[in-house]
């Protein structure tokens, strides 16, 4: 029996610039950082309350996973935001909106109340997108 997930993947054009968007700007931890044979880094991060889950910022490149130029079209798609989505929360969403706008995070929707909840929604770097929720108080 499956009892939890440990990791996920986000595809990043470009790790550096992905981790430092992940932990300057969203406050994330680096987990791990690590050569993985020739050419190759296992990098992943974590939100701080949260280590147990890595997010591994996986870079789009030919090999293994991509073959016969779908790495290209797959980084085409990561660039428009057709690709990758994911929801984060926080404790206050109107303060943490400010927080990560000034820290140059840019918003396609500012903090909305909608049926299902509290939400803003925010690209990375790369163009993948993610909901921002406000957790309901108990």
């Amino acid at each position: 029996m499956i009892t939890k997930v440990s990791h996920v993947s986000i595809y990043v054009l470009d790790q550096d610039s992905a981790q430092a968007f992940y932990v300057d700007k969203l406050g994330f931890k680096v987990h791990t950082d690590a050569p993985m044979g020739p050419g190759m880094r296992w990098l992943t991060v974590c939100p701080p309350e949260q280590p147990e889950l890595e997010i591994t910022l996986m870079p789009i490149e030919d090999g293994m996973v991509f073959k016969d130029g779908a790495a290209a079209q797959m980084r085409e798609m990561v660039k428009k935001g057709t690709f990758g989505f994911g929801v984060f929360e926080c404790d206050d969403l109107n303060a943490t909106y400010e927080e990560l706008k000034a820290k140059g995070v840019v918003f396609k929707k500012p903090p909305t109340k909608e049926f299902y909840g509290y939400e803003a929604l925010f690209v990375d770097d790369s163009g993948n997108w993610f909901s921002l929720g406000e957790k309901k108080k108990a």
